[in-house]
């Protein structure tokens, strides 16, 4: 897809849209000493009785600077959930536009499509978990504007091949969004070094999982710079507010602890999956690039109950396409992991 080819897949009313400029935007050099009486705010410090920066400039320059590329191709939103959101009201026109997932994974695609008035054609994963690419193309018209990747995919835990990713960034009609929420805990390297190439390409990161911050909500999306400045145009002004900002920042250039957490959550996975092949009552255990592990057992409900019986929750994932009696089960402090395998064998 060429560069120009991107903006007209955008809706026209967006494409038109005059977006909203508060203050914050008008006047950007926060750190001179001015008196600031153009925005209503309460004079009286409280360290967050000001605005924040709509642009997260700080936040991003640092996310910049550790990927790579320019701050332009960056959107942060509240959770991933807002960026995606943002998609489908930047390039979805309601009850005309049509998107593409493939079950089973994330379940937000589907109810953001329903939000939005969307038609969501379904394409089920392999029995492998990956793409069926040929598949995939067919369904697609001239009203497919959006086509969802997880990987590493949610709930199975497995990466798609480059290949099919591939084929599919050069023959699919629309953007191609890759969810890379669990990137960080994978061998396979993100697609943002193809986002030069590839000007459909949209891929989504967060702060929730690898960086232990889910508890703050901020969801990155990275994609060409005409996408981002679309994505701006309806965003809301201060979608970012001020102590997320700050917390996001302090991680951010900690960036070594991030890492050591992820190393000690993979030495943890690999233990956790050799005791599981201990359980009788464990019939399968699907290889992983995440913080998870997807497993296959004789009846999910029950084991489920017995589980929560003793302290421990997990999720039954048995209502997706494909995880029939499966539990997904995320790798926890070493602690928290003996626990589960104890609790496992007590229940045999």
């Amino acid at each position: 897809m060429k560069k120009n080819e991107v903006h007209n897949l955008a809706r026209t009313s967006i494409a038109q849209l005059q977006p909203y400029s508060s203050a914050r935007d008008e006047f950007t050099d926060f750190e001179l000493d001015m008196v600031f009486l153009d925005a209503n705010e309460n004079p009286f410090s409280t360290d967050v009785n000001r605005y924040p920066d709509p642009q997260q400039r700080d936040v991003k320059s640092l996310l910049a600077a550790q990927k790579g590329i320019t701050a332009s191709k960056i959107l942060l939103g509240n959770g991933s959930d807002e960026v995606l959101d943002l998609l489908f009201r930047a390039f979805c026109e309601p009850n005309v536009d049509n998107v593409i997932t493939l079950p089973p994974t994330y379940g937000m695609y589907k109810v953001l499509a329903d939000i939005n008035a969307i038609e969501n054609r379904e394409v089920l994963l392999s029995t492998n978990f990956e793409p069926k690419v040929l598949e995939i193309l067919k369904i697609q018209d001239e009203k497919s504007k959006l086509l969802f990747l997880c990987s590493p995919n949610n709930p199975t835990g497995n990466t798609f091949s480059e290949a099919s990713i591939l084929r599919l960034l050069e023959e699919f009609n629309g953007l191609v969004v890759i969810d890379e929420a669990y990137i960080d805990f994978s061998e396979t390297d993100s697609w943002l070094n193809k986002l030069k190439k590839y000007h459909n390409l949209v891929i989504t990161q967060t702060l929730s999982k690898a960086y232990g911050m889910a508890g703050i909500r901020l969801g990155i999306c990275y994609a060409s710079e005409e996408i981002i400045a679309l994505l701006n145009k309806i965003k809301p002004p201060y979608n970012i507010n001020e102590l997320t900002q700050q917390r996001a920042f302090e991680r951010l250039v900690n960036i070594e602890d991030v890492s050591n957490e992820v190393e000690h959550i993979l030495e943890e996975k690999t233990s956790v999956s050799k005791q599981l092949l201990e359980i009788p009552f464990i019939e399968k255990i699907y290889p992983s690039e995440a913080n998870f592990i997807l497993v296959k057992v004789d009846d999910a409900t029950k084991r489920y109950t017995q589980l929560l019986k003793q302290g421990i929750v997990v999720r039954n994932r048995s209502n997706q396409p494909l995880c029939e009696n499966t539990l997904r089960l995320t790798i926890g402090t070493s602690a928290e992991n003996k626990k589960l395998i104890k609790s496992l064998q007590k229940i045999i």
